[in-house]
Parts: structure tokens; sequence; C-alpha cells
């Protein structure tokens, strides 16, 4: 495989380098080979276009790589976000706890099931949820936390998990950042009751659209799949095997099922997840090694017992030292042809939230600091040495005071304990 994946390296490389040096270099993108390619053409050639063998293939695949025991795959992250909120049975009344620094669905899927947000704030070195804030917000309320790996790198599970299981409450990790990252020496996918992924193009595999709850549960398993299925028992491919056409809708769902033709690409992409993971930590690598001594750029902080996954590179611009602030520094590197990007504006000050549940500013005070300095750079495996370092240069020339700090020092600054 390491040789197929070198070839392939270096064909994407190839047409990396054509792109010219004044196009743009996204932050995140896809990467589809002829492997990929083939693996969905064969099934528009087959009998299933949707519900078929290939859903259920994907769905062992994720699970076994994770470590899961069930995998439910639907048609998007949100789609599993909210069949994982209806599973552990949130409703009207009832509040779940989240952190601010996420894309909206991770919220949004609350409020779908009538439940009512409740923002726990970040750790300002990581952006993660700070499980001292969620202790605090823990109410007789409380149905579920949601803890967010935010940029792939896994939150504290083990007291998250203490902090859930004394107050009977759901913990749902939210890992559509963290395929492939690992806690304490075990892949991500069975630390909470229930893990969802997102497959969307930028990833670390793509579906084009999709997601998964992964979940030990047999009862979690039976739910997530009724509500994927308009609430009904059993499947088209189910009913085709039994040879029989009854069937009965037992819940109310939605139709968030997944195609054939979606997950033969999934399958087709796991086959090379780690060379995707090796790549994206490369990469990760060669940034810390260059902004170590640029002042005023300063990347998150990596847990000391996490394999992070880099779904995405976040730097800090503090303005005080590098001379420049966070929207200065985004739009000269845009205009460098640099896709940098910020994740993510707290979710609590967009319209909707603060009209629908009076939210505002100086609710999570660390989470609306860093919103404030905080700029993705561009990651993802086609990223050839070329487009990396292009990047470096761009970062470094747009000022920052050059300090003499050793591996040790800068170390320090990055790893916690």
């Amino acid at each position: 495989m390491r040789n197929v994946y070198k070839l392939a390296v270096a064909g994407l490389h190839k047409k990396a380098a054509f792109r010219g040096r004044s196009s743009t270099i996204p932050y995140g993108r896809q990467w589809i080979d002829e492997d990929d390619i083939q693996a969905v053409v064969e099934v528009l050639r087959s009998d299933w276009l949707t519900t078929g063998p290939k859903v259920t293939e994907f769905e062992r695949i994720v699970a076994d790589y994770s470590g899961a025991e069930h995998g439910v795959a639907v048609n998007s992250g949100t789609a599993a976000l909210h069949c994982a909120m209806n599973a552990a049975g949130v409703g009207p009344g009832d509040e779940v706890i989240v952190p601010p620094m996420t894309f909206a669905s991770t919220v949004n899927s609350v409020v779908f099931q009538g439940g009512t947000p409740v923002f726990a704030d970040v750790d300002p070195e990581t952006l993660l949820m700070d499980p001292a804030e969620v202790e605090q917000k823990v109410t007789d309320k409380t149905k579920a936390i949601i803890a967010v790996d935010y940029a792939g790198q896994p939150c504290d599970f083990e007291r998250l998990r203490e902090i859930a299981a004394t107050r009977d409450v759901a913990l749902i990790d939210d890992a559509c950042h963290a395929l492939g990252a690992e806690y304490k020496g075990r892949k991500i996918g069975t630390w909470a009751d229930m893990t969802v992924f997102s497959f969307h193009p930028v990833k670390h595999i793509t579906t084009g659209e999709g997601g998964m709850v992964l979940t030990q549960s047999d009862e979690y398993e039976k739910s997530l799949r009724l509500f994927r299925n308009h609430g009904i028992s059993t499947d088209h491919y189910q009913r085709a095997r039994q040879g029989s056409w009854f069937y009965e809708m037992v819940d109310l769902g939605f139709n968030y099922r997944i195609s054939d033709i979606q997950c033969a690409l999934g399958i087709s992409q796991m086959k090379k997840i780690y060379d995707f993971l090796q790549r994206r930590r490369q990469i990760a690598a060669r940034y810390d090694e260059a902004f170590k001594n640029i002042e005023g750029v300063t990347p998150l902080a990596v847990r000391q017992e996490v394999v992070h996954a880099y779904h995405l590179y976040v730097v800090r611009i503090d303005p005080e030292k590098h001379g420049k602030n966070r929207d200065t520094f985004f739009q000269q590197l845009q205009a460098k042809g640099v896709g940098v990007n910020v994740h993510y504006i707290p979710v609590y000050l967009h319209p909707f939230y603060q009209k629908r549940f009076a939210t505002g500013p100086g609710l999570c005070p660390v989470a609306e600091t860093v919103y404030q300095q905080i700029v993705s750079l561009p990651i993802f495996p086609a990223m050839n040495k070329n487009d990396v370092e292009r990047v470096i240069r761009c970062v470094e020339t747009l000022g920052g005071h050059k300090l003499d700090n050793g591996p040790a020092e800068f170390n320090k600054k990055r790893q916690l304990i």
C-alpha cells in the first residue's frame, strides 16, 4: 500500500503544482483518486443505489476501525447529531451542555428536539470544553453533554464521563473533527455513549456528504436506525432479503438515509485513512517547527494523552506581540493566496440564538476572547511540500518578532501536562 500511496501522492502533487503560485491554497479539500472513482462506478452499475449492502459494509468498516460495536450511517454529520439527540431522549424542557466553539449544527441538534442548549466555556490553550465549566452547568434538567473534539483533538473524556455518570446524563462525542484521533491509547469511538463523525469533503475521509453514529448500546442502535428511516421498522434491503413487503412505522423519524454510492466512496476512502492521517500530522509538525520562533503566532496546545487527528491547524494571533490583529492577518494571507478560515464564531452570538435564547456577549468570556484571535491555516493530505512552505513563508512575511526559543521551551508551551 505504501508504494501505491507514494505514487498517488506524486500524481496529486503534480496537479497541485500545476495550480500555479498565484492560485489559492484552500484550508481543506478532498482527496479523490481513481480507486475511489471506480468504486462509485461499480455501484452505479449495480442493482442497489441506496439502502443496500454498501451501507452495511461501510458501517462495519468504520465501527471496527474505531473499536465500536455498532455504526449507523446517515446522510450528514448534522443528521448524525440529530439522531443522537433523539436516541438520548432529548425533548422540550431538557437542557444539553454544549461548547460555544463549534459549528452551529452541534447546537442546532439540541434545538431540533426542543431542548435548551447550555453553553460551557472552553480551555484557552486547546479550545476544548472545560470539564470544570461543565460541572458547574449541570442541573436537574440536564439530559446530555455534547463534547466537541475541536480541530481533531479529543476532549478530557475521563473527567467528562465521570461527570455524566455521576449525574446520570448521556455523553455524546461530536467527533466530526476527530476520525482516527486517540485518547489514552484508544481510538475515538467508544469513550462516549454515542460518537458522531462527519464525512464532508474537508474531513479525514469523504462520502461527499455523510455522517455516522457509533455506539456500544443495542438500544441506541435500534433508535438510531429507526430515526434515520422515517421511524419504519425495516428498510427496503432488509425486506428484499426477507422476501417480504410488509413494514410498520413505529415512531416518528426522518429520511436521513445515506446512499450506496456515497458508502462505496467511503469504503474506498477508509483504505487510505492511515496515510491521510499521517500526512496531516506531518504538515502539523512542519508548521509547529516553523512557527515556534515567531512571536504572536501560537498554535493551540496539544494534550500529552492524545493523538491529534488535525482536521484543522489553528493558530492564535496576539496583536500586541505580532503587530497585526486577526482580521488584518486573515485578509493579508487571503490576498497572498492562502485560504485561511476562522473556526468558529461562538454559536450563541449568531442572531438566531440571541433571538431565541436571549444569549449575548459575556456568556463565555474565554471563547469570545480567543474567537477574536484564531485563524485556521491550510492542512489537507494533497498539500505538497511547496504548498506547505508557501503557507509558512506567507505567515513569516506578515511580521512577528523572531524568537530564539529552543525545542524544549516550545514543547513546554505546546504540550499540556
